[in-house]
């Protein structure tokens, strides 16, 4: 029996009858290093070649969309927080933009600014973890950590602004909790001088590496047409070819104001996906580097605005909450969930460290959402998964995972 004949029919019918299996069943997960999460993949292989595979999600399934229904606006940034936990304050601006879209608040030009550099941090890190991970899997460790040092200087920037680092809660509706100190640009000038030689030097380690480019060439391959059917967004899509960038079609946050390029892959494999993502992080820089100088440029008063005017939906200062009544009743009333919210039907995406990240929001005139439900990319890649396997080797179903980018908390919300 030839190899495809095997692979088409996993079966052997002998002589007297009887039907012989002649594949193997292999459980890749739920707990296994190599699935980078709590998931399972149910794979039929022939020795080494993946005839088939089988998905499975739901081992950390936490209801997010039911328990955002039951929360009132600003305890539901936290849950954003759990989805793609890689790159988190683009999931916090994304529902806080939603919020806003739904609540027509207009934000100040500084205050946009600054989100677009806490959101262009979080890709890089994002796309960071997925790059060096992927040469782990490819058997090269020492590039992930060499630039995990600079996931690190990330996470010490969002300690200046909002005092956490991987769950950031970072941002509240109509801004910031809080202005950003010289010591989170001082601490951005250094990433900003210090990261691009690193980028490099991590490009030389892989882009033209013989045994790295073998492992991903042609592993996990998949075309424009077939991204799209299944709803491919971000760097998996931008991959196969097709340029869809939601900061660009749909520009949010003041993207319109900044000048940088979309970059897009041919293939669809692992390597694209990975160069990709490399490129995507030097458009990254270009765009934080503009919005710093445009940050910069606001003097006095102006250089002290960090929220929009919403005294409804923004709590007030700590010292005016403890000698002021107004503001302790804001406080109040705020923290309790007792401001109602608009009748309204929105839907807001941002462009995720995985693609677009879209939160659609019904609300009918109470206190917490109506319904609420978040698209989470990785639940879409997911889908593709057996497709991009199937026919290829048991070494390419992790290499194919890693550079997918699969996050486990994004896929069971």
């Amino acid at each position: 029996m030839s190899e495809l004949q095997h692979i088409k029919d996993p079966h052997i019918v002998l002589p007297d009858g009887s039907i012989e299996k002649t594949t193997t069943t292999l459980n890749l997960g739920p707990t296994h290093p190599a699935t980078h999460g709590v998931f399972q993949n149910i794979l039929e292989v022939d020795g080494e070649r993946i005839v088939s595979s089988e998905q499975t999600v739901g081992y950390i399934h936490r209801a997010f969309e039911k328990i955002a229904e039951r929360r009132p606006l600003y305890q539901i940034t936290p849950l954003t927080d759990r989805l793609n936990y890689c790159s988190s304050p683009i999931n916090n601006m994304g529902w806080h933009m939603t919020v806003e879209k739904l609540l027509g608040i207009t934000l100040p030009k500084r205050v946009e600014y600054l989100r677009i550099i806490i959101m262009e941090l979080a890709r890089i890190s994002d796309h960071l973890i997925c790059n060096s991970i992927v040469g782990v899997d490819a058997g090269a460790f020492t590039g992930f950590l060499y630039v995990m040092q600079y996931r690190e200087l990330i996470y010490e920037i969002y300690e200046e602004v909002c005092g956490s680092r991987l769950t950031t809660n970072i941002g509240r509706i109509g801004g910031f909790e809080r202005n950003f100190n010289d010591i989170a640009f001082a601490k951005l000038e250094k990433f900003l001088a210090e990261y691009p030689a690193v980028l490099k030097e991590f490009e030389n380690l892989f882009n033209r590496n013989r045994i790295f480019m073998e492992r991903l060439i042609g592993a996990g391959p998949i075309g424009a047409d077939r991204a799209l059917n299944y709803g491919f967004t971000g760097p998996n899509l931008r991959a196969a070819g097709v340029d869809y960038d939601v900061r660009v079609h749909t520009p949010y946050s003041s993207y319109e104001d900044f000048e940088f390029e979309v970059p897009v892959g041919s293939t669809g494999d692992c390597y694209d996906r990975f160069l990709v993502r490399n490129q995507e992080m030097w458009q990254s820089l270009r765009i934080i580097e503009q919005a710093y100088a445009k940050v910069k440029q606001f003097k006095g008063k102006d250089a002290e605005v960090y929220h929009a005017d919403v005294p409804e939906y923004y709590l007030p200062k700590k010292e005016d909450v403890y000698t002021k009544m107004e503001a302790l009743i804001w406080h109040f009333k705020i923290v309790m969930g007792e401001t109602e919210i608009p009748k309204g039907e929105v839907y807001h995406s941002v462009e995720g460290g995985n693609g677009e990240l879209g939160f659609y929001l019904i609300s009918d005139g109470g206190r917490t959402p109506y319904r609420l439900h978040f698209r989470r990319p990785c639940f879409i890649y997911y889908q593709a998964y057996s497709e991009l396997t199937s026919g290829g080797m048991l070494s390419d179903a992790v290499i194919t995972m890693s550079s997918l980018n699969l996050i486990a908390g994004e896929m069971d919300a």
